[in-house]
């Protein structure tokens, strides 16, 4: 081997939680490719993490960050407001995920959650949810209509306003449930025209980062908001 080829860093490595069908049955895994190809556009190395139990300590060991990408999962009633609690299928997935996300932060080692990833980093910090945002929300606009764009204003002094150096943008939107009382522990980043959260930060870590909209579907070019994956990596990628 070449000095040259002795020099070079690796690319740091992403576990990405595999997505399951449960509107049909949640029989079979099922995940955009988006994913995997922003993380690796991104400069990481994606790779899909299935519900096995006992796979949680060494990927947490292993791997240099944490995706947690959107599904439509069961989650605690407590994370709830009073009341109200999940109308999602139960999954395997749930258990597999909040001890993955919990060891990846407990190693401060950068966590990002997409959709229902963001709404569970909310949760595990206190955070709680509604089931129902556009029927629980006063003046709610319905985010879970597939392709529209709705609004987002960036709260400036946020990590999230330098990483998107952008103080507005449109987004996706595919949400049914959201966070509508956040703790001391999380700072709300980004908000859409309606005042729903869209985008969470948790400041005491490296890098615990929530975003409620899909960046994968974003062209990287020139979408603000896609460059959520580029910090994300380059956080992995200085733990290395």
């Amino acid at each position: 081997m070449d000095q040259g080829s002795k020099s070079m860093k690796r690319r740091p490595t992403i576990a990405v939680i595999m997505d399951e069908n449960t509107s049909a049955g949640g029989d079979r895994y099922d995940i955009s490719k988006r994913y995997f190809a922003a993380i690796d556009r991104a400069g990481g190395f994606p790779y899909g993490i299935p519900y096995v139990p006992d796979l949680v300590d060494q990927v947490v060991d292993e791997f240099d960050g944490f995706l947690s990408v959107g599904g439509r999962i069961n989650f605690p009633k407590q994370w709830y407001v009073d009341g109200d609690q999940s109308r999602y299928p139960i999954s395997d997935r749930l258990a597999v995920e909040i001890a993955l996300m919990k060891g990846f932060l407990a190693r401060d080692k950068p966590v990002l959650g997409v959709c229902n990833g963001m709404q569970m980093l909310g949760c595990l910090h206190g955070c709680r949810m509604v089931s129902d945002v556009h029927s629980s929300w006063s003046g709610a606009i319905n985010h879970d209509r597939g392709s529209p764009l709705h609004e987002v204003t960036i709260q400036a002094g946020t990590r999230m306003a330098d990483i998107f150096a952008a103080e507005t943008f449109s987004v996706n939107t595919f949400h049914r449930e959201a966070i509508v009382e956040l703790s001391d522990s999380v700072v709300a980043t980004a908000r859409g025209l309606d005042g729903v959260v869209e985008a969470i930060e948790v400041p005491s870590l490296s890098f615990a980062m929530g975003v409620q909209w899909h960046p994968e579907l974003f062209d990287p070019a020139d979408h603000p908001g896609s460059r959520i994956f580029d910090a994300f990596v380059k956080a992995a990628n200085q733990r290395l």
